[in-house]
């Protein structure tokens, strides 16, 4: 990987923020160039909010990034404005959860993440950006997952009702990643 840039974005409170700081932090860990820009609506929490992360194992030329290899994308807003964005034989995640289309790209592969399932099914609706970001990390292997277990422990290590069903929905997620684009080809929708 010489350099990955991948686009978070969803209403504010989503957790969209967190998942691209948690990537950048484990990024940094794993002595990466990273680059996280975050981008906020009119009003935080309900309000669309949106960041990029680039990490490179060399220098990053810039930190804006206008057509992203991936996106990640967590409601039917941000899918409709970012979808058509992402650079050809890139990757688009989609929270399957909240959105019930699919894209028409055929130059793009489409993973569908039930990601609020997965978070309420381990216990807290709260843990949907972590089964997003952990199926971004298990398809992509942009960094370890050992590293991004690790991140996940410093930063949200001290609500420990919330540590261990976090630690559920990481390691379902990266597997889920992993399942979904095995023999990957662009064009390939994926129901996860």
């Amino acid at each position: 990987m010489d350099q990955y840039e991948v686009l978070w974005a969803g209403f504010g409170g989503q957790g969209v923020m967190v998942a691209g700081q948690l990537l950048a932090y484990t990024g940094i860990k794993e002595g990466k160039n990273v680059v996280w820009l975050p981008s906020y609506g009119p009003e935080m929490r309900g309000g669309t909010a949106y960041c990029t992360v680039v990490i490179s194992d060399s220098r990053i030329g810039s930190p804006i990034i206008t057509n992203p290899r991936a996106a990640c994308v967590f409601n039917r807003p941000s899918f409709d404005k970012f979808t058509p964005r992402i650079k050809p034989g890139g990757l688009l995640l989609v929270n399957s959860s909240l959105i019930d289309v699919t894209t028409d790209r055929d130059d793009i592969t489409e993973v569908l993440v039930p990601a609020n399932k997965m978070a309420i099914d381990a216990g807290s609706p709260k843990a949907t950006n972590i089964a997003m970001l952990s199926t971004f990390v298990g398809a992509t292997g942009v960094v370890e997952y050992d590293n991004l277990l690790a991140t996940l422990e410093e930063k949200l290590g001290k609500k420990k009702d919330l540590l261990e069903i976090n630690r559920k929905v990481l390691e379902a997620g990266f597997k889920l990643g992993k399942e979904a684009v095995k023999g990957k080809s662009a064009g390939r929708k994926v129901k996860a």
